[in-house]
């Protein structure tokens, strides 16, 4: 069976697609050299399989994304790379979702969530998407890179244009915004970069900057990759939690009765988040090139083929979830494959959950009463679960 990530029926709901694609064996062809894994015990164990590397040749990126920065930014982010450059760029990175440095955040991320939302209920509405899913997660990782509050609304349109850059394949249409996107914020991070200099904080930013300067070689970075990957951190940091707290308040809203039972027993909401990212994944799908030989499915994938692993699939393998299809926010075990595994794991796993917790508390203790307010709007993605637009009504 081959699988199509951009079809129309994908985009709009893939996981009937998902279930063809595991009951026709688990393995499907993809796009030119891609082959894709569907079922859950297939995808967790490639996940954290050695043969399977992050790092792509010069080649693949040049014809994912067309030539321009954004080609050259995949080859120094932590994203795509394998050790031992990986482990020396994780280490730093880990800094920044430390859990004293996240214990410290969870109170002003508590304050930012009533900021957005106090206003909503005045009006008696809002949208989940532009008035909190969104501004929220920016603005807690500007603090933890170092960006300053006045640029927050400068930078958040192009770190949106970044997010197409991060397609399997970027189309032709959208390749000219992922590469402006790059180059922006490569000159603004740079910029910050100079200025920082002269004034070392508590932010990763600083942070990067004294290991710039490290004695030990195998903790030194270079300015390009100091740059590159405060980027992509800047991405990662807001990609993820806000599809999670958009595809969340959906839920909430397409589900009353799992609604009503939050609500009754609020210890739930730690298992509620998670049941939010495995019922739909923030992220759907990730990519591995294979170094060698590896069977799925009965067959031998050979080396220089992409498999790509679809998150969003496995997590609803039948195999794996009782009644996947059901929303259940008392879901125990969950073991959820939506911030990855192995050595690339999520390192901001732990800071999305925080997010997605007070978002969700808090419209559960202010808010009596959700429902829709108009069309929930998607926002086509091959690789995110992602809105464009949920309005909510509230009292």
């Amino acid at each position: 069976m081959k699988f199509d990530s951009r079809d129309p029926a994908v985009l709009k709901d893939p996981y009937p697609i998902y279930a063809e694609l595991r009951a026709s064996g688990g393995l499907s062809r993809g796009g030119p050299g891609q082959w894709v894994v569907s079922r859950y015990d297939d995808v967790a164990p490639l996940l954290r399989d050695r043969r399977l590397s992050h790092e792509y040749p010069p080649e693949y990126h040049e014809f994912s994304t067309g030539e321009g920065p954004a080609q050259t930014f995949f080859q120094r982010i932590l994203l795509d790379r394998d050790a031992p450059d990986h482990t020396r760029l994780r280490r730093l990175m880990a800094q920044a979702f430390s859990p004293r440095l996240l214990q410290r955040m969870h109170d002003y991320i508590e304050r930012q969530v009533d900021l957005l939302l106090r206003p909503a209920l005045d009006r008696g509405s809002f949208d989940a998407v532009t008035e909190l899913a969104f501004p929220l997660p920016v603005t807690v990782v500007c603090e933890l890179v170092g960006i300053p509050a006045v640029d927050r609304d400068l930078v958040r349109p192009h770190a949106i244009d970044l997010a197409k850059a991060f397609a399997l394949y970027v189309a032709e249409e959208d390749r000219a915004a992922a590469h402006g996107a790059v180059a922006w914020l490569r000159e603004y991070i740079g910029e910050l970069l100079r200025e920082r200099r002269a004034s070392l904080g508590e932010d990763l930013l600083s942070r990067m900057i004294v290991a710039e300067d490290a004695e030990e070689p195998g903790a030194r970075l270079t300015a390009e990759e100091i740059v590159d990957n405060t980027v992509f951190l800047f991405f990662a940091g807001f990609e993820t939690t806000t599809n999670l707290i958009a595809t969340s308040v959906a839920a909430l809203l397409d589900h009353p009765g799992q609604t009503a039972r939050l609500r009754q027993d609020p210890g739930l909401l730690p298992s509620a988040v998670e049941e939010f990212l495995r019922y739909d994944a923030p992220i759907q799908a990730t990519a591995r090139l294979v170094r060698e030989p590896v069977e799925v499915g009965g067959r031998t994938v050979r080396p220089g083929r992409v498999l790509v692993l679809l998150l969003g699939s496995a997590n609803h393998d039948e195999r794996r979830f009782a009644d996947p299809g059901r929303l259940d926010v008392g879901r125990a075990p969950n073991p959820h494959l939506s911030f990855g595994g192995g050595a690339h794991h999520c390192l901001g796993a732990n800071l999305a959950r925080v997010e997605g917790q007070a978002a969700i508390g808090w419209l559960l203790r202010h808010a009596p009463a959700l429902k829709a307010a108009g069309d929930i709007v998607r926002r086509p993605s091959v690789t995110f679960r992602s809105y464009r637009s949920v309005p909510v009504a509230l009292r």
